[in-house]
């Protein structure tokens, strides 16, 4: 192997490593793009990602002579600086777990070793005329251009979310009812569980979370929650207001066969069954359990179906109805305790995490478009909604305890090819690449419907409660989502 090959081959490994720190650390562990801590975090991954696919591609396929060999170290320099000021950063905004300090220890090491032989190597490119000479490698520069466009999208992706989570307006107070009550929260670092601990704290309350994953509980919080992996771990003599149950394991990704519905619905169901078996137990009952669910228990809903679904409409036949249905049952064992329950059947909601960022993608990136027909109706929610909503349901909890469901989706409720378009029109790109709807399917199978299939669902509870949306139209939550000023 030639000393360029070697060289070549460290990268690959530097390569690696770094995707696995990215998707493991960064997006799984840590979901860095959903903490608006980790702004300043995201722009210094974002320019390091962007000089790593100049590096990958460049030593991939060039020799860099003369005039040109400074160009090339100056890149290397610049990305130690960036890696020096990464390091600082992350200790600084949060608490690393022991395997990504593993990782970027072992990624210095290579990098070490890599940028040392490149400078040897540099002093035989030192002698050649000043330009980038054609120097192919074979199977190594076509594998490190695959990173280079990997590394690049990273970078943009992480710049898009830098600069959205920086030009996020200031997150709204909400009053969550007397100061100091103790809530009891299920699927804490999760998208929405992560925003409500937050506001939670700042309103004065006092959450304590259940988590399988203490020390990104902590991280997350830091340190400011009491986290909790069993409900064991709770006395029954704890008192505990308010019990807020958001677990469950992702929906969309791994194929739909028997085993994975089996694991859907047991993450839902068993922590719910769980929360309320601690709280009949409990030697003071809680005063209200909120439960999560889905707009997915009413199935899907036809394109040629004009019908607006509300509180009262009945689920079809399907896996996420029966998810929603089972999910909801356990839940109302909560009433037989003596404890007030609403029901909380979300939609698709919006925030600087959740799925909306990856639906924004392609749309950013000007390669967007309607998925299959585009007619399916989307219903949606803000985050903020979400959150407002729940502590309207903390403030006017009943004295008699009663089981509610409530819609939680916004009024409007635009069609899958409209939102693309006004998504398009806002962030000024087009929306020229359409999806048809025989690829979804067969890729995702029976999960395909999450994407393809829609309902028009209506939060008539909560209007005629009175409750006042924040963000009731889609260019509404989409302008304050990806940071837009209104003209």
């Amino acid at each position: 192997m030639t000393l360029h090959e070697t060289i070549l081959a460290l990268l690959v490994a530097q390569g690696l490593m770094g995707a696995f720190d990215v998707i493991y650390h960064h997006e799984l562990r840590c979901a860095l793009p959903q903490q608006a801590s980790a702004a300043y975090e995201l722009r210094l991954h974002a320019i390091r990602s962007l000089l790593y696919g100049v590096l990958f591609g460049g030593l991939a396929w060039f020799a860099w002579g003369g005039a040109w060999l400074g160009v090339l170290w100056a890149i290397v320099l610049v990305e130690i600086t960036l890696t020096l000021m990464d390091f600082v950063e992350e200790d600084r905004s949060r608490r690393l777990p022991p395997s990504e300090r593993i990782t970027h220890t072992v990624l210095a090491i290579n990098a070490g070793v890599l940028f040392g032989l490149l400078a040897q190597l540099s002093l035989d490119w030192a002698t050649l005329p000043s330009a980038l000479h054609w120097t192919p490698q074979g199977l190594w520069s076509l594998v490190l251009s695959v990173m280079a466009v990997g590394v690049t999208l990273s970078g943009v992706r992480d710049g898009f979310a830098s600069r959205a989570l920086s030009r996020a307006a200031p997150q709204a107070a909400f009053d969550f009812g007397p100061p100091a009550q103790t809530f009891l929260i299920s699927g804490g670092t999760g998208f929405i569980g992560q925003a409500l601990v937050r506001s939670l704290l700042a309103a004065g309350q006092v959450p304590v979370v259940l988590a399988r994953d203490p020390l990104k509980a902590a991280a997350l919080f830091q340190g400011r929650v009491r986290c909790i992996t069993t409900l064991d771990q709770l006395h029954r003599q704890t008192p505990v207001d308010v019990v807020i149950n958001l677990a469950g394991e992702t929906i969309l990704g791994r194929p739909w066969n028997p085993a994975r519905k089996a694991s859907l619905i047991a993450s839902r169901v068993e922590t719910t069954k769980a929360l309320v078996a601690w709280a009949r137990n409990a030697s003071r009952k809680p005063r209200l359990m909120l439960s999560a669910s889905a707009v997915g228990f009413y199935g899907e809903q036809a394109l040629d179906d004009p019908r607006t679904l509300d509180e009262s409409s009945p689920g079809q036949n399907g896996f996420t109805t029966e998810l929603c249905q089972r999910w909801e049952e356990a839940a109302r064992g909560a009433l037989d305790a003596g404890i007030a329950l609403r029901l909380m059947r979300l939609g698709l909601v919006f925030g600087q995490g959740g799925a909306l960022p990856a639906m924004l993608m392609p749309i950013r990136l000007g390669f967007g478009g309607p998925l299959g027909s585009g007619r399916q109706i989307m219903s949606w929610i803000h985050l903020q909604d979400v959150l407002a909503a729940i502590a309207w349901f903390c403030r006017s909890a009943p004295a008699e305890p009663d089981a509610i469901v409530y819609n939680l989706v916004a009024p409007e409720n635009p069609s899958q090819q409209a939102f693309v378009r006004e998504a398009a029109r806002l962030l000024k790109r087009p929306a020229w690449l359409p999806l048809p709807e025989a690829p979804v399917r067969g890729l995702l199978g029976e999960q395909s419907c999450l994407l393809l299939d829609g309902q028009r669902v209506s939060p008539r509870r909560l209007l005629e409660e009175g409750f006042d949306f924040q963000y009731p139209t889609l260019s509404s939550a989409l302008v304050e989502v990806c940071g837009i000023t209104p003209r």
